[in-house]
C-alpha cells in the first residue's frame, strides 16, 4: 500500500461502530485526523473512546441521522465552519430496512439513508473535498433503480431489493461524481459480508450473522482505507473495486445514462442544483 497519509482531514459516516469505525481506527494509527459522524450518541462517544485509545488524540465527533434530511443540511455546515478542506470523504453510513418505512422527508428510508443523504452531503461539500471514498455493495446485483420513482420498493417491499437498489444507486452515484467533478477522485467498493450491526432487530438476520463465515469489520475497511490512501494515477477514477481490485459492476450499475438520469433525479428531489 501507497501510503499518502500525513495530517490529512478524513471525514467517515457511519463511523459509530462497523467498517466505519474499522476504517477511522486504521486511519488515525496512519496519522490521519479523523471525524467521526454518526447516529447514535453514546455509540459515537464510544467510538470516540476506541480512536483516542489508538492515536492519543480524541476526534471530532458530529452527530446527524441521514433518515432526516435537515441533519444532514446541519451537519454540512458543521463541517465547512469547522473545515476548509476534507480530503477524505467517507460515504459510509447506511442501512438494511427489513420493514417498508418512509422518512419524515417523505422518501422510501433505505434510499434516503444510504443514497440520498450521501448524495446531499457530498454536494454540499464539493467544493472541499479532495477525494470521495463511497461503500457499496455486491448486493447493487438485486437493485431495480428507477430514476423517476424514487419511492418505488415502498409499493411491493423487499428489504434486499430496496437496499440492492440504494446500493445500485451508490455506483452510479460514484461514477457520475467521478465524470461531474473532475479534481474530485471517486471510488465505490464492495466490502465484502460484514459481521456489523446491520439487521439487529431481526432474530433471523441476528442468528445468521452469528453462525456464519463474515468477514471482521477491519477486513471489510480493508479496501475503503486503501482508496483514502493509493495515488489516484494508480486507480480508475469512479471505478468499482472490491478486495482492493477493479471490479466490473452489473451492467444496471455501470450505465452513463442511468447515472446522469439519476443524478438529475436526485438533485430534483433534494431541490439542489443538479
Amino acid at each position: 500500500m501507497e501510503d499518502l497519509t500525513g495530517r490529512r482531514t478524513v471525514v467517515v459516516t457511519g463511523a459509530s461502530s462497523g467498517i466505519g469505525l474499522a476504517a477511522a481506527v486504521d486511519l488515525s494509527r496512519r496519522g490521519d485526523r479523523v471525524v467521526l459522524v454518526g447516529r447514535d450518541p453514546a455509540r459515537l462517544q464510544s467510538a470516540g473512546d476506541r480512536v483516542r485509545e489508538t492515536c492519543g488524540e480524541r476526534p471530532e465527533l458530529f452527530r446527524a441521522d441521514f433518515a432526516v434530511l435537515d441533519d444532514v443540511r446541519r451537519l454540512a455546515e458543521r463541517l465547512r465552519e469547522s473545515y476548509d478542506r476534507i480530503d477524505v470523504l467517507a460515504n459510509n453510513a447506511g442501512a438494511i430496512v427489513l420493514q417498508p418505512a418512509t422518512t419524515v422527508d417523505g422518501f422510501e428510508l433505505s434510499m434516503q439513508a444510504n443514497h440520498l443523504a450521501p448524495f446531499l452531503l457530498s454536494n454540499l461539500l464539493a467544493d472541499r473535498i479532495g477525494r470521495m471514498v463511497v461503500t457499496a455493495s455486491g448486493a447493487h446485483r438485486s437493485g431495480a433503480l428507477d430514476p423517476d420513482d424514487l419511492n418505488a420498493a415502498l409499493r411491493r417491499y423487499r428489504p434486499m431489493q430496496a437496499y440492492g437498489t440504494s446500493k445500485q444507486a451508490n455506483i452510479l452515484f460514484t461514477a457520475e461524481a467521478a465524470r461531474r467533478w473532475p479534481d474530485v477522485p471517486a471510488y465505490s467498493f464492495h466490502p465484502g459480508v460484514v459481521r456489523t450491526r446491520f439487521g439487529n432487530e431481526s432474530r433471523l438476520v441476528a442468528l445468521g450473522m452469528r453462525l456464519l463465515p463474515f468477514r471482521s469489520p477491519e477486513k471489510g475497511a480493508e479496501t475503503l482505507v486503501w482508496l483514502a490512501n493509493q495515488d489516484p494515477s494508480r486507480l480508475v477514477d469512479g471505478g468499482y473495486y472490491h478486495d482492493r481490485r477493479p471490479r466490473r459492476p452489473l451492467a444496471k450499475a455501470a450505465d452513463p445514462r442511468l447515472a446522469a438520469r439519476l443524478w438529475t433525479a436526485s438533485a430534483k428531489a433534494l431541490g439542489i442544483e443538479g
